[in-house]
């Protein structure tokens, strides 16, 4: 069971596996907690504490540099006393001993494995291709920018989920002819199908489309990519110049083989992120979050939770006290001028975990009607029957961050449908209407109880 291992009295060395947001929150927040705690962070990478959110914009050019990705640069970390060992991968964890690509064996009082979550990539011919790309690492993202640079007429993006959708985003940006293809028949799966279709049509306003559809492959030539796409009515080559895979991410947890973990893969723990292997934490994409509406550990690879995961298992490490309570599953996506946000679960979510909800629609304005900038504003809110508040949806081009963080706020404090109709909501015309969209949807689902 997670966290049913003891502690040691005392800790002076504490290794942090992984220099992405969860493991450089982890050894800051150690630092702090014990300043004469000996802490060394291993990267298998050359960068650390980077934005990889950002990654899709600094593509598309609306960051100008990667360097402004960087939350710190390295010698920041170096100041305050925490050893970097960049490019060192780890390849095992033994007996509170880390095992490097080259054979070092270091030990440790504590670890954190916060080594995050490694792309997709399908075994298929051709994707090992120079010009094939995944959207995680910021050096493969150097690389990519540097090809866009060099100007790219069309592009294949693989997946449309957030990562896929954001980088076709960016590739329009850049001037590239682009096609998105998706397996499933609907894209931004982690939503209903009202919303996907409002995200389809947002797609295609800007790029070639093509739902229900496969990569079989990748052709590569001197001057261009050729990429296989079929489904059962046959198959289609398409030229292009740069391909995207963004199919989806797993836990890197292997180092971690005897943790207990979801059949998924990611690892569990409890609220301290302490994992069932002694003097082991874990924090991250790697990890199970406890959510809040489900009531048990469920996958959400999402930035806030990597910081504030790692943050908590750095104090604790560290000997310190602080906990993580869960998440409600709160994500937003910009798809071109299309604000899409979703929080706690979705109608397919719910019922896929045995929960007899409803869906709510509203359409409403993001601002007081006639007041330049208001735009129209779907909400989704699921429930169930009795008024348990489960989750949301939103949709619209103004407004919808705003909304969707009233939704997730009261998920977390356990709020219902009737609480939400009761919110002092803000209000001004430049802002909100007098009912708020959320409060229009609610007071719907309301009705739908009664």
């Amino acid at each position: 069971m997670a966290g049913s291992a003891t502690r040691r009295s005392q800790v002076t060395r504490l290794v942090v596996v992984g220099g992405g947001a969860a493991g450089m929150s982890a050894a800051t927040a150690a630092r702090r907690t014990d300043p004469a705690l000996d802490v060394t962070v291993f990267e298998a990478g050359d960068h650390v504490a980077y934005g990889m959110c950002g990654i899709p914009y600094y593509l598309g050019g609306v960051v100008d540099r990667a360097e402004r990705l960087l939350a710190y640069p390295p010698d920041e970390f170096l100041a305050r006393g925490i050893e970097l060992r960049l490019g060192t991968p780890v390849t095992g964890i033994e007996a509170n001993h880390v095992r490097t690509a080259a054979g070092e064996m270091v030990g440790f009082d504590a670890l954190v494995l916060a080594a995050g979550a490694e792309p997709v990539v399908p075994r298929l011919p051709g994707l090992d291709d120079p010009r094939v790309f995944t959207v995680r690492a910021l050096a493969d993202a150097i690389r990519m920018r540097e090809l866009l640079d060099a100007g790219v007429r069309r592009a294949l993006v693989v997946g449309a989920g957030y990562v896929g959708l954001e980088a076709a985003e960016a590739l329009v940006e850049r001037g590239a002819e682009t096609t998105v293809v998706e397996a499933l028949p609907q894209v931004l799966s982690t939503v209903d199908d009202p919303v996907a279709e409002l995200v389809a049509g947002e797609l295609r306003r800007h790029v070639r489309l093509l739902p229900g559809r496969r990569l079989g492959g990748i052709q590569p030539h001197a001057d261009r990519l050729t990429a296989v796409i079929g489904d059962e009515h046959g198959e289609e080559r398409l030229d292009v110049d740069l391909v995207v895979v963004a199919v989806g991410i797993r836990p890197a947890t292997a180092l971690l083989a005897a943790a207990d973990r979801l059949p998924s893969g990611e690892l569990l723990v409890d609220d301290h992120m302490r994992t069932s292997v002694p003097d082991v934490f874990a924090a991250g994409d790697c990890v199970a979050h406890h959510h809040r509406v489900l009531g048990r550990p469920a996958p959400m690879p999402l930035g806030p939770a990597a910081n504030k995961t790692g943050r908590v298992a750095g104090m604790v490490a560290a000997g310190g006290d602080a906990s993580f309570p869960g998440v409600v599953g709160t994500a937003a996506v910009k798809v071109f001028e299309l604000h899409v946000a979703r929080t706690g679960l979705s109608l397919t979510e719910a019922h896929a975990a045995g929960i007899a909800a409803v869906a709510t629609d509203a359409q409403s304005r993001s601002r007081a009607k006639y007041y330049p900038g208001s735009e129209p504003l779907f909400v989704r809110l699921v429930h169930e029957p009795g008024g348990r508040l489960l989750g949301a949806q939103m949709a619209g081009r103004d407004g919808v961050a705003k909304r969707i963080d009233v939704v997730a706020t009261a998920l977390y404090a356990g709020l219902g449908i009737a609480d939400l109709t009761r919110l002092d909501l803000s209000y001004a015309p430049p802002f909100a209407p007098v009912y708020d969209p959320v409060a229009v949807a609610a007071q719907r689902g309301g009705k739908r109880g009664r």
